[in-house]
């Protein structure tokens, strides 16, 4: 979100253009004169001289940067420790004001480094928020290792549904559930194969499958119907004892582990937020669980920092943009140039939320989609409005510090509480 920042008239301007090993760096002081150029390898040395040449100037020091990776994260918290003021640069900003400055395409670190201290002094920066220093650094790293776990969990569930399954134990899958069912994979890991429940019985399957299958409401009938499957099935006669049966049970095991480490984070993540009360106030509202909670906490750190909803939305990437010129009007749509993790999270937590009663997302998903059920692209829009919705009252509730209340909204009124609406007519009757 790139808005205009002040710059002191006495400060000192300092560009770096990031990188992996090296740092280009262009300083500038107030007064004119020729421009001190450096380069900065990523080395504790060189970071610790150029933070000492930027506090032995004794004026304000204003740093701007480009954020690459994780590249610039070090860099930038020695700088902030140093007293500097950081100052982020949006990428697409600088390729845009790139081009506009030099009329061409042409990219390298020193052409950079001067863009970048163009926008420094006309202050088209953004605000850097240093994950260490306010403290959210270990709830990042929760909520991405947390989704890293997860994807390479639905690859993996995706890949025993797709080719194990098939080849080895086809009828198995309707007893699948979903992908947090281990009892599931614990079976298939001991029984991988039809032949491997037939050869030992009903008996003796039933004996060792019913601590397996947990706790169910039927279970000697899912007993019974996994073992009737298993003797009327299709499954390539493959040995039990065979090495496509091994690879097949270790990315059982590789999947039962990634379920098993993805529910340690969420435990840590609990216990970690359980007294924060911006945790406490997301959980209220319909959609938000643990994890989105987390993601929201680590991904826009204090909300309170945005004054209006709006810098916030703009934030997330769920800002509307239309693209105008003349009298051509193009379609209105989201942007989606904030931070996508967000955007995401707050989708997700949508299509939680109206699958819940009572609660004015699922009321005015009904009131959007009325007459319209069977229009897909209306719903779609619905959705996205919802979502919308979602990181405003998110917004709403953290900034105000009060509880997420499921009022219906209805038609005719703007948000208000049932209970003002009775007083509002016992005054009018009145």
């Amino acid at each position: 979100m790139t808005k205009l920042y002040s710059t002191p008239p006495d400060a000192v301007l300092v560009a770096i253009d990031m990188s992996k090993h090296r740092q280009e760096v262009l300083l500038e002081r107030p007064e004119g004169g020729r421009r001190r150029r450096m380069t900065v390898m990523a080395t504790k040395a060189d970071y610790d001289r150029l933070a000492d040449d930027l506090t032995t100037i004794g004026r304000p020091v204003i740093v701007g940067f480009e954020a690459t990776g994780n590249y610039h994260r070090t860099l930038a918290h020695r700088l902030l420790s140093a007293g500097c003021e950081l100052r982020l640069i949006s990428s697409v900003a600088l390729a845009r004001t790139r081009e506009a400055l030099h009329n061409g395409w042409d990219k390298n670190d020193s052409k950079d480094a001067q863009v970048i201290l163009h926008m420094l002094k006309i202050g088209a920066t953004q605000r850097y928020v240093d994950p260490l220093a306010a403290g959210i650094n270990d709830l990042q790293e929760m909520s991405k290792t947390h989704e890293a776990i997860s994807k390479a969990k639905t690859q993996t569930w995706h890949r025993i549904l797709t080719h194990y399954l098939p080849l080895y134990f086809p009828e198995i899958e309707r007893f699948a559930g979903n992908s947090r069912s281990d009892w599931f994979l614990a079976l298939i890991e001991r029984f991988p194969t039809p032949g491997s429940i037939t050869s030992i019985g009903r008996e003796a399957f039933t004996e060792q499958a019913w601590p397996l299958i947990g706790r169910k409401v039927s279970k000697a009938r899912v007993v019974n119907d996994i073992y009737e499957t298993a003797c009327a099935s299709i499954a390539l006669p493959i040995d039990e004892d065979s090495t496509a049966v091994a690879m097949f049970r270790m990315v059982i095991a590789q999947a039962r582990t990634l379920i098993q480490q993805r529910n340690e984070i969420e435990r840590i993540a609990h216990d970690a937020l359980a007294t924060n009360s911006d945790y406490q106030l997301l959980r209220m509202i319909p959609g938000i669980g643990p994890i989105n909670a987390l993601t929201i906490l680590a991904e826009a750190g204090d909300l309170r920092r945005f004054s209006h909803h709006r810098q916030f939305l703009k934030f997330c990437g769920l800002d509307l943009a239309t693209y105008q010129s003349g009298i051509f009007r193009g379609r209105t749509k989201l942007s989606k140039y904030g931070n996508a993790r967000l955007r995401r999270t707050f989708w997700m937590a949508t299509q939680v939320a109206i699958r819940q009663p009572n609660n004015s997302f699922r009321d005015k998903l009904s009131r959007y989609v009325d007459g319209h059920a069977n229009d897909p692209d209306r719903r779609r829009k619905a959705m996205t409005a919802l979502t919308a919705k979602m990181a405003r009252v998110v917004h709403a509730v953290i900034k105000t510090g009060t509880e997420y209340r499921p009022f219906v909204e209805r038609a005719d009124t703007r948000w208000k509480d049932p209970s003002l609406l009775c007083r509002e007519g016992a005054t009018a009757t009145l």
